[in-house]
């Protein structure tokens, strides 16, 4: 799939483009329902696939104190886009002067950049633009005046509720990662690049892999059985992460550090991207007395994680 930062970046498509736009943090069902139906009308017109996604999310931008934590890094987002069988996403730096567009400029500005533009979908709800100025009403007007499809996919609603990332992100807070997948449509990972630590897990016989996760919406803090994917070459691994802010070695961070111990890896991953799935939780955080305790514990950790997983 191709990666773009603007519009200008994507390669010409003679016979059109049809757009998914959306900001799709989680890419959850209804997500995929948007974009699925940019393939499908791309398919139909012999035209190529298009997904608009924005970063940062907008809201750190018009309205930062009610910016939400992310399900996905971008990277994680776009792969998830991907699989899906989009042919390119442009992912539009959202930044204060974009932020000052109203919804037809820049549906104006899409028109003229991607000729022929052939169709836009969107969640029926969706809105875009200076103070929400776009929707799916401004798209037909416009799509009337500029010659494209305009197609309004419904909501996806599971268990009497639409799937939303909101919904999605209140799910994960309560470690409800049954229901969490169920709305993603797939386990629910977190992903980064693995960053040097303290090296203290080493020296306690356990070495990990150190992600962050700022930003991201987590689950309760604990130690999971997971399953861990180096994304250069799909090469997984079972293992048991801890998720916290290690009140025995810190007295408690001030963020939540991701600290995965692979079951069967030797050498080292810095500077790796890896994708770490949530497969289930074994305990809470806890405090202990001292290393010898935790060490311990991390032992039974370990063996309860590969009992779970059968590892």
């Amino acid at each position: 799939m191709t990666v773009a930062r603007s519009f200008a970046d994507l390669p010409p498509s003679p016979r059109g483009t049809c757009v998914a736009l959306g900001m799709f943090d989680g890419v959850h069902l209804g997500h995929q329902h948007v974009i699925r139906s940019a393939i499908l009308s791309a398919a139909a017109f012999g035209a190529k696939a298009v997904t608009l996604t924005f970063d940062p999310h907008p809201l750190h931008v018009v309205q930062p104190e009610r910016a939400p934590r992310l399900l996905q890094t971008v990277p994680q987002r776009l792969r998830a886009i991907a699989a899906l069988g989009c042919q390119a996403t442009v992912v539009i730096p959202f930044t204060p002067d974009f932020a000052r567009r109203t919804g037809e400029e820049f549906v104006r500005e899409l028109a003229g950049a991607v000729s022929p533009l052939r169709s836009v979908s969107v969640g029926e709800g969706f809105s875009f633009g200076h103070r929400r100025s776009g929707n799916v009403t401004v798209l037909e007007q416009l799509g009337a005046e500029l010659g494209f499809r305009t197609c309004a996919v419904a909501p996806v609603g599971i268990g009497g509720e639409v799937v939303s990332s909101s919904r999605i992100r209140e799910a994960l807070r309560r470690g409800q990662l049954a229901a969490v997948a169920e709305l993603l449509g797939r386990p629910y990972a977190l992903a980064g690049v693995v960053q040097r630590g303290d090296q203290l897990a080493r020296q306690l016989g356990f070495p990990t892999a150190n992600v962050p996760a700022d930003g991201l919406e987590l689950p309760p803090a604990g130690v999971y059985a997971a399953h861990v994917r180096r994304v250069r070459d799909g090469q997984g691994y079972p293992g048991v992460l801890n998720l916290g802010v290690r009140p025995t070695v810190t007295g408690g961070l001030a963020e939540p550090r991701l600290e995965v111990h692979l079951f069967g890896f030797e050498g080292d991953l810095y500077g790796e991207e890896i994708e770490v799935e949530f497969a289930s939780q074994l305990r809470g955080e806890q405090r202990f007395p001292d290393l010898e305790s935790l060490r311990r514990q991390i032992a039974l950790d370990a063996e309860a994680a590969r009992a779970f997983l059968r590892a």
